[in-house]
């Protein structure tokens, strides 16, 4: 049977942001896949909700808080790194609800240090849950979505000083964001205009398990913080503009939500009340077009093996 209701896959969903944004999505009406690693025997299940910020939330747990409050939620386990999980994890989507309409990957490995402070180890961890499990999930997901779906990748704008003082954890996070641009303009060329697949990243720092490990040691550093409330204000945004306003788009929360939905009050956010949070990002970001955009030379198509 296919849902009455639009169908969202929130990859990396068990807690933190992703976990916001399946809540926030549920409660505006779409069914929702809450997909990651983590798992709770329902049999150990109490009537307490963990705090979101825990290794205790975990897809099963936030797939009962959404139903709890009435909404559709289903927790299927993923592990990004296999493609014999990833693929299963889209047919036990389709086989759940027959359609998929948004996929959302939150999924990430973080390692901030240098270069000679990155263990190989580490470096090819980042790369297989960020890059290529964002490749993977969206290979498999993409019939699926075609020709009206809608994909939002947790990526950064590009820009040379977040390269700094995390380089192999920025080779990833922006290599996503390059496939961003590159998946937009294969739905362009396609004639797929109702497609777009956005990246968005925090303006400010976000409350989450990452943060937390900072606050517990200076308490005095949630003034800069906001709820991931924001996060998963700016996607319901992004769910609803057109494709083409939002196709190839890195953009980041804060800005998306004054620039395109009117928000100009942000206070609501603050995990701390009253304070003024830092901004992380820069105020503004490099242009990557370039005057000759538009002229592809002679493109080679390496699966037809034929020039175009």
């Amino acid at each position: 049977m296919v849902s009455s209701k639009p169908v969202a896959l929130v990859v990396g969903a068990s807690r933190g942001i992703g976990r916001q944004v399946a809540v926030d999505l549920a409660a505006n009406g779409y069914a929702i896949v809450v997909a990651a690693k983590s798992i709770t025997d329902p049999s150990k299940l109490t009537d307490k909700a963990p705090n979101p910020k825990s290794n205790d939330s975990t897809i099963t747990t936030v797939a009962r808080e959404i139903t709890s409050a009435g909404g559709d939620a289903t927790p299927i386990q993923v592990d990004v790194r296999s493609e014999e999980s990833v693929n299963a994890l889209i047919a036990k989507t389709i086989a759940k609800y027959g359609r998929l309409d948004v996929l959302v990957y939150n999924s990430g490995a973080i390692w901030w240090a240098s270069v000679a402070n990155t263990p190989l180890k580490r470096f090819q961890l980042m790369q297989r849950v960020n890059p290529e499990g964002l490749y993977a999930v969206i290979q498999a997901a993409l019939p699926h979505l075609r020709p009206h779906g809608r994909i939002v990748v947790v990526s950064p704008p590009i820009y040379s000083r977040f390269f700094r003082g995390k380089t192999a954890y920025a080779m990833g996070k922006i290599g996503m964001s390059v496939l961003t641009k590159g998946l937009a303009m294969d739905f362009k060329r396609e004639g797929l205009n109702d497609m777009a697949i956005t990246s968005i990243w925090p303006a400010v720092a976000i409350e989450s398990a990452a943060t937390e490990q900072f606050t517990k040691k200076n308490p005095d550093e949630e003034k800069d913080l906001r709820k991931p409330t924001i996060f998963s204000d700016a996607i319901l945004g992004i769910l609803r503009s057109p494709a083409a306003k939002v196709n190839g788009e890195l953009v980041l929360d804060e800005d998306f939500l004054r620039d395109h939905m009117g928000v100009t009050d942000f206070s609501k956010y603050n995990v701390i009340p009253g304070a003024s949070p830092r901004r992380i990002m820069p105020a503004r970001l490099p242009d990557l077009t370039v005057a000759e955009q538009d002229d592809e030379g002679q493109r080679v198509d390496s699966a037809t093996k034929s020039k175009l």
